[in-house]
């Protein structure tokens, strides 16, 4: 055995079909395993607030150690992880290949898995985290339910907080009436034909949020993409089941696979890259599925041939070239690599690809920005979140650009709310909801 491994990390399949992996007695043995690991390393101390749960439950027990923390104080350790993966990815020395074989984010998964079977995942948490039927619906009635949901409106917020458990000061998305395929079938932006990359055709994986919240992203994809010389179709078979994923619902996302990949396939068939516009949904389509049904061979096509949006266009620039006639963006821009990204294990594809700005000024964060997905919105997390998040929210403040932007789509809006509650006699960098709309703007297109 060595102390560290020197090794790229590796996971397993997920177990999720096993008996045994909802054996209680069996969980909490590989709980007191890891912790007591954790414990003795605690390099993880400011990742995250699990870690330091975890610390303070050891560092208040008579022996100060793990054999007198009771199991039920495990609860509160669990709940405080988001499923970044920054643990496994960038912090522990313990992740396989190495013999004590960790996997922090996917034992929490395993607890959340065993609370869902017994019933005991929040009912509430199990209706937000229908994307999909939800997007349909509040899409029908968006501008009444962007004004019911919004910030300012204190009445209603406080109801919806009582009702959800959705803190009333989180920001949280709004809905369009148009979903971004809806959109894109009604508008098809003209091909470059002159540009290098000219012949490359790639299906934009619009995922729910893109789709049913905030379109513009993709729309300003698409027109890159374009002016780049890629035809580019949009679609949205499912929702990639992360929401599921994070109360445990492994069986839900199983399903997700097999639809969307099965969508996807016939696309790949014809010669079609596949770019997931979201950070997390690139992930699950990567990475998290194949591990979940590693006996299906539609979600391992899949899994090759799908790209985060900032990886393709890098793709682009590196084996094509990319296309001339971008102009620089006065001022700067502060961009937050988001956990999902860094989770995928490409680097820091979205500084590359501003770094294609003419005269481009980049200042990167690369930290958590705490909001953990739709954990940051809860009753509860939200200022835990904040704290979390304070150093991006910080650096973004202090940075003196005049632009602040992450791939993530709820980790923009969440370092913006930090800004605000740090507080500046100085301006306020502009949020932009995704890199790819800086590229759009240099090219002359505005979304």
């Amino acid at each position: 055995m060595r102390e560290g491994s020197l090794e790229a990390p590796t996971r397993h399949p997920i177990d999720w079909q096993n008996p045994e992996f909802y054996d209680e007695e069996k969980l909490d043995a590989e709980l007191r395993r890891v912790f007591d690991i954790c414990h003795g390393c605690r390099r993880c101390f400011n990742l995250c607030d699990s870690f330091p749960r975890l610390f303070d439950l050891v560092d208040a027990a008579p022996s100060e150690e793990l054999d007198t923390v009771a199991s039920s104080d495990f609860k509160s350790v669990v709940d405080a992880c988001t499923l970044c993966d920054l643990c496994f990815m960038t912090k522990c020395p313990y992740v396989p290949p190495h013999s004590f074989d960790l996997d922090f984010p996917h034992l929490m998964l395993r607890y959340r898995a065993v609370e869902a079977k017994k019933g005991e995942a929040p009912f509430i948490d199990k209706q937000l985290a229908e994307t999909d039927r939800n997007g349909k619906l509040v899409g029908l009635v968006a501008p009444i339910a962007n004004a019911v949901t919004a910030t300012n409106n204190k009445f209603s917020r406080a109801v919806l907080e009582k009702v959800t458990g959705l803190d009333a000061r989180a920001e949280l998305p709004t809905y369009v009436r148009s979903p971004l395929t809806s959109t894109a079938r009604a508008t098809t932006p003209e091909i470059n034909r002159e540009a290098p990359g000219f012949g490359r055709k790639a299906v934009l994986y619009a995922t729910c949020f893109n789709n049913y919240n905030d379109p513009a992203p993709g729309l300003a994809a698409r027109a890159v993409l374009a002016r780049n010389g890629v035809e580019t179709e949009v679609v949205h078979p499912h929702c990639c089941g992360m929401p599921m994923l994070e109360q445990g619902h492994i069986a839900e996302v199983a399903k997700s696979a097999e639809i969307v990949a099965k969508a996807l396939g016939e696309w790949i068939d014809k010669g079609y890259d596949v770019i997931a516009l979201v950070p997390s949904c690139a992930l699950m389509l990567k990475f998290e599925w194949p591990l979940i049904v590693p006996d299906n061979e539609a979600v391992k096509k899949l899994s090759k041939a799908t790209f985060d949006l900032s990886e393709y266009v890098v793709d682009i620039a590196k084996k094509n070239g990319i296309a001339p006639g971008m102009e620089p963006i006065a001022g700067g821009v502060s961009l937050h690599i988001s956990c999902h990204s860094r989770a995928q294990n490409m680097g820091q594809k979205a500084n590359e690809m501003l770094k294609l700005l003419p005269q481009a000024d980049v200042q990167v964060i690369e930290r958590c920005s705490g909001h953990g997905g739709a954990w940051g919105f809860k009753k509860g997390n939200f200022d835990v979140a904040k704290k979390v998040g304070r150093p991006v929210a910080r650096t973004a403040r202090d940075g003196g650009k005049a632009f602040v932007t992450s791939e993530c789509p709820l980790a923009g809006v969440h370092i913006t709310q930090g800004i605000d509650a740090l507080g500046t006699d100085k301006p306020k960098p502009q949020l932009v909801k995704h890199p790819i709309q800086l590229l759009a703007r240099a090219y002359g297109l505005d979304f």
